[in-house]
């Protein structure tokens, strides 16, 4: 469930019997990619990993490295729930039983009703909470204006530095801390930031964009750390809203937080790090 929505795959564990088991299931569920962050994927796999191949070729290029990634987040999460499973979430693995319950007539009317209150309405109000107030802060970093530079220009220097470590710029880092609100956003606001704007730029055309990024200076190591970061960093805010209220601890819900972020980090720094050794 998690490729689709990681706040409805979070929402799914409760069908997991074991309170630990849950609990690894909803902590390493933000590894695997939501719908959300496909289309970054495959964007920039299209122009960077396919830019020397046409046709047909391209695409299946670009098929086969975005499935690459999607590989790399089911593994780190295997990983991880290995890792917790041994350390601070230590227990005895139990066994899975699915008992067939008794036949009915499926009662339709019921179903649509119940999935839509109980579960869609639910998740998007949770989404509404931070879709709101995240717009609010996206549209003042790229409006209030200090000594010349917007306040999304003036984080994006102060993370440069370290964002440099990642093979990334400050301008990809801070659109990963303001899309907490939705992945659908990461790339807009990237744009946003290169060409200086104070609204939210969702260009269509695949050769443009490309332009705008290689002026700004990213390479195809750019784009293999970019869609790294996409796979494993912090879940959206809809997602961890949904942790907070199935565990019921802040803790788990920042653990959630820390564990992909951090191997994101790791992973990207290691990737640079080799990249800068050979090439």
């Amino acid at each position: 469930m998690g490729f689709g929505c990681n706040a409805a795959g979070v929402c799914g564990c409760k069908i997991i019997d074991s309170p630990r088991e849950r609990l690894i299931a909803i902590l390493t569920n933000a590894f695997v990619p939501c719908n959300g962050r496909f289309p970054f994927l495959i964007t920039i796999a299209t122009i960077f990993i396919a830019a020397s191949f046409t046709g047909f070729s391209a695409s299946l290029i670009s098929t086969l490295a975005v499935i690459c990634v999607i590989i790399l987040g089911i593994v780190m999460s295997l990983l991880i729930s290995n890792l917790l499973s041994h350390t601070i979430l230590k227990g005895m693995p139990s066994s899975f039983v699915l008992e067939l319950p008794p036949y009915r007539k499926p009662q339709f009317g019921k179903i649509i009703v119940r999935s839509i209150f109980d579960r869609t309405i639910f998740v998007l109000g949770r989404a509404l909470s931070i879709a709101i107030p995240a717009g609010v802060v996206i549209w003042l970093f790229a409006n209030i204006v200090i000594g010349g530079n917007s306040l999304l220009a003036i984080v994006a220097n102060f993370l440069n530095p370290f964002a440099k470590l990642m093979g990334l710029d400050g301008y990809i880092l801070t659109a990963f801390i303001l899309a907490l609100p939705a992945n659908e956003i990461v790339l807009p606001i990237i744009l946003m930031g290169y060409l200086g704007g104070n609204s939210l730029n969702n260009l269509s055309d695949t050769f443009s964009i490309g332009n705008i990024l290689i002026n700004n200076g990213w390479t195809i190591l750019t784009a293999i750390n970019v869609m790294i970061f996409v796979v494993l960093h912090f879940p959206c805010g809809t997602t961890l809203l949904s942790i907070k209220k199935e565990t019921g601890s802040w803790k788990w819900t920042l653990l959630a937080f820390a564990l992909p972020t951090i191997c994101g980090i790791l992973l990207c720094m290691c990737t640079t790090l080799v990249y800068n050794i050979f090439i």
